[in-house]
């Protein structure tokens, strides 16, 4: 029997006809958040930058407000447990919910509520969100040696900028993680867009605009709530920014269209 497959880093391919071939595989493990001693949660994820998913994260989940919070941050040797300790007692959230991400992903926020409306003035153009698309996974990416994950961007919308990417096999992984080196390298996130590879759901959207991020935008669809909250917070969000085309599903005076003028 051949076990060369149990490498995980061996395939047969076709194309035309069979050939061996080997290459890297997405990795896929537990990873274990502590907070103040206390198992938070376990999120399935990339074993990369393991501080960056796990500060973003708390974050976004209101656990922590700042960086200052943080008194002591520590990876397990094999990786799979991320310790903080704060310097402050914590009273961490009863009610999870269990997010559209696939493989479950866990939110301890209610994704409708606590953020105000963004102010709507022109910021960008399609032309500029669709070449930031193409610089989001390089040829040194993750995604271009391995495929199977996702990427988040911060686009500065003024220097036309890719200031920091992430890469992670859960899609909201990938924004907590882009979060959370935002916060670790001391880049604001506020006025810039947000980019990703994968679908825009609720809580997807929320993240963005926790971030200060007017701009949301993703080369597949929003989900139908997403589009919503959107339009409540006064969020650009844009979907299928792909092949020279995209979406923009509310708020295209951000891209310089005024939907009221005459056509």
């Amino acid at each position: 029997m051949d076990n060369r497959g149990a490498e995980n880093n061996y395939w047969w391919g076709f194309h035309h006809d069979w050939q061996e071939e080997k290459g890297e595989v997405i990795e896929e493990l537990p990873l274990t958040i502590y907070v103040n001693g206390v198992e938070l949660v376990t999120i399935m994820e990339t074993p990369l930058n393991q501080d960056w998913l796990a500060v973003g994260f708390l974050m976004n989940e209101g656990i922590i407000n700042n960086l200052e919070e943080i008194e002591d941050l520590r990876i397990t040797a094999d990786g799979c447990c991320v310790d903080i300790w704060l310097n402050r007692s914590v009273v961490f959230p009863s009610k999870k919910i269990i997010t559209s991400g696939c493989g479950g992903g866990v939110t301890y926020d209610d994704p409708e509520v606590g953020i105000e409306p963004f102010q709507i003035k022109t910021c960008t153009t399609p032309d500029q969100i669709l070449q930031a698309f193409n610089r989001l996974q390089t040829k040194d990416s993750l995604y271009a040696r391995a495929r199977g994950v996702h990427a988040a961007g911060l686009l500065d919308l003024e220097k036309d900028q890719l200031i920091m990417v992430a890469e992670d096999v859960g899609r909201h992984n990938s924004i907590d993680k882009l979060l959370g080196a935002c916060l670790l390298k001391g880049i604001p996130t506020k006025g810039c867009a947000l980019l990703t590879t994968g679908r825009i759901s609720s809580e997807m959207l929320r993240k963005g605009a926790l971030m200060g991020c007017p701009v949301v935008a993703s080369r597949t669809s929003p989900t139908s709530l997403a589009v919503e909250m959107a339009r409540a917070w006064k969020v650009t969000l844009i979907g299928y920014a792909r092949h020279g085309k995209l979406r923009v599903y509310c708020y295209p005076e951000r891209l310089g269209l005024d939907p009221d003028s005459d056509k």
